[in-house]
This record gives C-alpha cells, structure tokens and sequence, in this order.
C-alpha cells in the first residue's frame, strides 16, 4: 500500500510549488507525516517532518524556502515549495512515520523539475 504525492511540475528557478499527499484518517491523526525527496543517482533524502501536533523539522537545505503543514480536516499533508532551485529537483515522496516505522512502501512519488 502507497501514499500518492502529486503537485508536481516544472518550474523556473525561483518559482513556486505545492505538494499534496493524502492518507486515511487514522494514520493521519497519529503519526508524523513525512516528506523525501530522491535527486538522480542519489538516496532518498528527508526534507521535512510534522508531527501529529503540528511540530515540525525541516532538513538545512530546505528551510527558509519549504513550509509542511497538514490539514486535519482533508487528511492532507502539504508541502509548499517557495524560492526552488535547480538543485531541488527530484522525485518527492510523502510517507507516514510512526513509532520508528514507515507506514506505507514508497510510491512513485512526484516529480519535481526546476529549470535554471
């Protein structure tokens, strides 16, 4: 079972983003919601991580620039990407994170290409 990222594009450098990824209610409300994001050739990398009550971290490179947030409501986990650069480019992948262990296999991700 996958959690579908979309909101993917492409984008000049500079621009703007927003990724979206849903998942059920439950795991929704009691795991932290994670975002990676994996570049050509390289790993899969964390980009930013919220908790269920809305702590969030976000990886050096990206703060500043990426805000994650998530709305109970939708049970939707939001990755809004400002000031993007061609080294952001990559497959971008949401997952749910509890108790040291990812929910769900990634999927295929969303691709994210930022032009210079």
């Amino acid at each position: 079972v996958q959690l579908q990222a979309s909101g993917g594009g492409l984008v000049q450098a500079g621009g703007s983003l927003r990724l979206s990824c849903a998942a059920s209610r439950i795991i929704f409300s009691y795991n932290d919601m994670v975002w990676y994001r994996q570049a050509p050739g390289e790993q899969r990398e964390l980009v930013a991580v919220i908790s269920s009550t809305d702590h969030t971290n976000y990886a050096d490179f990206v703060k500043g620039r990426f805000t994650i947030s998530r709305d109970n409501a939708k049970n939707t986990v939001y990755l809004q990407m400002n000031s993007l650069k061609p080294e952001d480019t990559g497959v971008y992948y949401c997952n749910a994170l509890g108790a040291g262990t990812y929910k769900f296999t990634w999927g295929q991700g969303t691709l994210v290409t930022v032009s210079s």
